[in-house]
């Protein structure tokens, strides 16, 4: 059985929600932060001082996890009412697509995507992480931000690393979501609406 490589000319389902689900998932990870932990002390295990050398410590050094931060959930909750407000992404996400054509997801497709848009831009900044082109031959140098740069397919050794920049990245400069009223719950991401 062969496998067709071909890149698709046109934008089906599956290639419209798999974008979206990106989107959200990115947007998730902004909401969260970028903090690292703070410093849990010297890695090395030796007490620091002017008689650290003299003191030969013998106990093995024990790697401790890093502190994982908790974080609030509101503002992912918020972000995720405000796409469905501005571009009905969970009523796309949970519609079965299975009857439609392609030109008809396309269509709510183009919805989604400007109100995802829209949104976007009223309430994030974004650039990209590396200033070159994609497809063109970039180096990794040792000791490059690793959380910058994703290294993928047949990594052996050490840096520097040649290669082929598939994706510029991005990052966020600004992330300034609208205050939630006091006694708001941020867990109803879009009431029920019912007509009289």
């Amino acid at each position: 059985m062969g496998v067709n490589l071909v890149m698709p000319s046109s934008l089906d389902a599956l290639h419209v929600v798999l974008a979206a689900l990106v989107v959200l998932l990115f947007i998730v990870a902004l909401m969260r932060g970028g903090k690292t932990s703070p410093d849990v002390g010297n890695e090395t295990g030796q007490a620091e001082g002017a008689d650290a050398a003299a003191t030969e410590d013998t106990t093995p050094v024990v790697d401790v996890a890093p502190a994982l931060k908790t974080s609030d959930p509101d503002s992912a909750l918020q972000l995720l009412g405000l796409l469905q407000q501005e571009a009905r992404f969970i009523d796309f996400l949970n519609e079965d697509l299975t009857g439609f054509s392609d030109a008809e997801i396309g269509a709510v497709a183009r919805v989604v995507h400007e109100g995802g848009k829209k949104l976007l831009d009223q309430y994030f900044s974004l650039q990209p992480v590396r200033s070159e082109d994609e497809e063109s031959t970039v180096m990794l140098e040792a000791g490059f931000n690793s959380a910058e740069n994703r290294v993928t397919g047949n990594v052996l050794g050490e840096p520097p690393f040649k290669g082929v920049l598939v994706h510029r990245g991005w990052r966020a400069v600004k992330a300034d979501l609208p205050k939630l009223a006091s006694g708001h719950d941020a867990r109803v991401i879009a009431p029920a609406e019912v007509e009289l």
